[in-house]
């Protein structure tokens, strides 16, 4: 487009290279409303952020090295919000989790968007 996505990725990176991330829902663990879905990669928050839910920026938290690497834009036709979720240190494998997790329902549907 204009050339500045590399702001854009930089910009990310000083967000989380100064927040502290908090995972909540570790790799294996079910989600607090919906207990037959298991998280297949950890999932948490950047702490002391802001989203759209007012919760703090959503995170996914992959095993390889912890950059920056990919967002996910979500539409959550439930909630009737969209939001964006910051992929760290996530492997092919991870990533592909990921995608398939914000598109297995009719009621999400989620981009990938990678570095």
């Amino acid at each position: 487009m204009d050339g500045r996505s590399e702001d854009f990725w930089k910009a990310l990176d000083e967000l989380v290279g100064n927040s502290e991330i908090v995972i909540d829902r570790p790799k294996g663990s079910a989600h607090p409303r919906f207990p037959d879905f298991i998280y297949k990669v950890d999932y948490g928050y950047l702490k002391d952020t802001a989203s759209m839910d007012g919760a703090g920026i959503d995170v996914w938290v992959g095993s390889g090295d912890k950059k920056v690497d990919a967002i996910m834009c979500i539409v959550d036709l439930m909630k009737r919000d969209s939001e964006i979720k910051i992929l760290i240190g996530c492997t092919e494998a991870e990533k592909l989790e990921v995608y398939r997790t914000h598109n297995e329902t009719q009621y999400m549907k989620g981009i990938m968007i990678r570095r």
